[in-house]
Formats: structure tokens, C-alpha cells, sequence
């Protein structure tokens, strides 16, 4: 693999999260072959000045890649305006894009993972996103990636060819959808992606994966995903802008590098059924899930 995919790392105030993400990502194989583009959101408050200045001084002093550019933006323009502006940037500059947030530890075959499945299908338009994060799985014979039709975005990658059908329009996105496709896209009634679409439109999140997600969908698209996930997501410990205190999302990061991919470009029924009973089952009976809302608000009014 000659022609490695830029990573795009978006950041803003949280430099402990930062700093680990990065030295997660400086151990992966094509680290040192791999250009990093780190952008860094403008404080929104007064408050965030001072680490989100330190992670700029942080991100001054990495090394252990091809090269490291730092983009400082001025105003905070918001998780979702930066990640869409940067991946347009470098899927426009070199055609593909892997992306990370600033609360993402990566195996040692992630990037490897990612550069093998952009090459492998870089001209099969049905393919539009690479994800590296998967569910604790209850499925112990799945193939070791396969396609799903819904898009993660704990650690992905794209191709500008896809890119270029994302529609960032709600109102454009919803129009397009029956009864039949809401089902669909939200995997039978199992995770509340249709409740995340109608939440965006009346203004009470500002996803762009959503959006993203509903993209793909509309298209037909596919993802690439592996079985046992090549990400660990750090950001749900109550720290994050758009992340609450849980661990129902924990997982043991593969240790493997990921050597076979699905020949065949339709989604794996057997890992749809997985996923799909993982989410139906992932926050547990009613006495686990009143515990785990006491806990959130005990830590959201402890925060605050």
C-alpha cells in the first residue's frame, strides 16, 4: 500500500482523551507512512480556552507520522460543521479519508484495516463507508469484516466518490422516506436512529453520523465493519459534549490484523441478526435500566 489515506483527528477540550487517542494511533503499523491532520475547534466559552490551547501545544509536539498538520480554526463552528468541512478537505485533496474523534483508541491493525478495505473497494460505488467499531457481539461464527447497511462513527473511512452523496439537508433526507424505509433504517425498531433524524430537524442534536447514515441508506450503500471491533470508544465517562456515563458500548479491542474481507456486496444476514439482538437486549431488563438512568442523572447532577 503505497498511497495511504490522510487521517483527519477532530478535537476540542478534552487534552487526557486527546493525548491517549493519539498514542493508540502513533503505535499502528502505517503510523509513520500516514499523514495526520489534526483539527481543532475554537473554544465556544471563555472556559475552554485554556485546554483547548493546551491540546494545540499538544498537538505541536507529536511525531511518529509521514508528516502532521494542525488546523487551528478561530470560532467554534461545532463538532458536526468541523468534521464535515475537514473530510470534504482531504477527500477533495486525496480522494479518500480515514477520521477519528479526540476519545478513540485504535488497535495496532487499524490503519491497516482501513488503507487494505479503501483499496480493496475503491471502485465499488455500492461501498460507501468503512467502519472500524463493532458491538460486543453474542456471535462467535461471523466472518471477520462484513456488510451492514448502517454506518458507524466511533473510528471510519469513505472515498470522495461516496462522500460526495452526502446530504446534509434533514428535510431533503426525510422526504425520502415510507414507513417501510423508517423500519428499515432503524434495524426493525431496535436503536432510535428515525428518533435521532426527527430530533436534528426540531433542533435537539446536531448530527452529522445521522445524516451521514441516511445518506447511505438512500443509496443502498454498504459498510465494511469488523466482527470484533478495531476501536474503543473513551468518551462515554460523562466528559463529552454529546456523550453520557455508560458502558453498555464496551468492548475488548482486537489484537489481530484483519485479513479476509466479504467478496460478495450485500449486507451479512447472520451479523444482522447479531447486531440486531444486541441492540434489541443492550440496555437490559427494567431493574439494569433504572439503575443506569439513576447513575446518569446522579452524574450529570454532580457535573453541573
Amino acid at each position: 500500500m503505497q498511497n495511504l489515506a490522510p487521517i483527519a483527528l477532530f478535537v476540542y477540550n478534552r487534552p487526557e482523551h486527546t493525548r491517549r487517542t493519539l498514542s493508540y494511533l502513533q503505535k499502528n503499523q502505517l503510523a509513520e507512512n500516514s499523514r495526520l491532520f489534526i483539527f481543532s475547534d475554537g473554544p465556544k466559552t471563555e472556559a475552554d480556552k485554556p485546554k483547548v490551547e493546551q491540546i494545540r501545544q499538544l498537538a505541536k509536539t507529536i511525531t511518529g507520522f509521514k508528516s502532521v498538520k494542525l488546523i487551528e480554526r478561530t470560532e467554534n463552528i461545532g463538532l458536526a460543521n468541523s468534521i464535515i468541512s475537514g473530510v470534504t478537505q482531504l477527500v477533495n485533496d486525496y480522494g479518500k479519508v480515514i477520521v477519528f474523534e479526540d476519545d478513540l483508541l485504535s488497535s495496532p491493525y487499524t490503519l491497516q484495516y482501513f488503507n487494505e478495505a479503501l483499496d480493496r473497494y475503491s471502485t465499488d460505488e455500492k461501498v460507501m463507508h468503512i467502519g472500524a467499531y463493532m458491538y460486543n457481539l453474542k456471535a462467535p461464527n461471523l466472518p471477520q469484516t462484513f456488510f451492514y447497511r448502517a454506518a458507524t462513527s466511533w473510528g471510519w473511512a469513505t472515498w470522495a466518490r461516496a462522500w460526495q452523496h452526502f446530504e446534509p439537508n434533514v428535510d431533503t433526507l426525510m422526504q425520502q422516506f415510507d414507513k417501510s424505509k423508517i423500519n428499515a433504517f432503524s434495524i426493525e425498531g431496535t436503536m432510535n436512529f428515525w428518533k435521532q433524524m426527527q430530533q436534528f430537524k426540531a433542533g435537539k442534536n446536531n448530527s452529522w453520523a445521522i445524516r451521514w447514515y441516511a445518506s447511505i441508506f438512500l443509496k443502498n450503500g454498504l459498510t465494511l465493519n469488523p466482527a470484533q471491533s478495531l476501536i474503543q470508544n473513551i468518551g462515554h465517562d460523562g466528559t463529552g459534549v454529546h456523550s453520557n456515563n455508560e458502558d453498555i458500548y464496551q468492548v475488548n479491542i482486537s489484537r489481530q490484523p484483519v485479513t479476509d474481507f466479504p467478496d460478495a456486496l450485500q449486507e451479512n444476514l447472520q451479523a444482522y441478526q447479531a447486531i440486531k439482538q444486541f441492540l434489541k437486549t443492550r440496555k437490559g431488563n427494567l431493574w439494569q435500566r433504572g439503575v443506569r438512568f439513576i447513575m446518569q442523572m446522579r452524574d450529570k447532577y454532580l457535573k453541573n
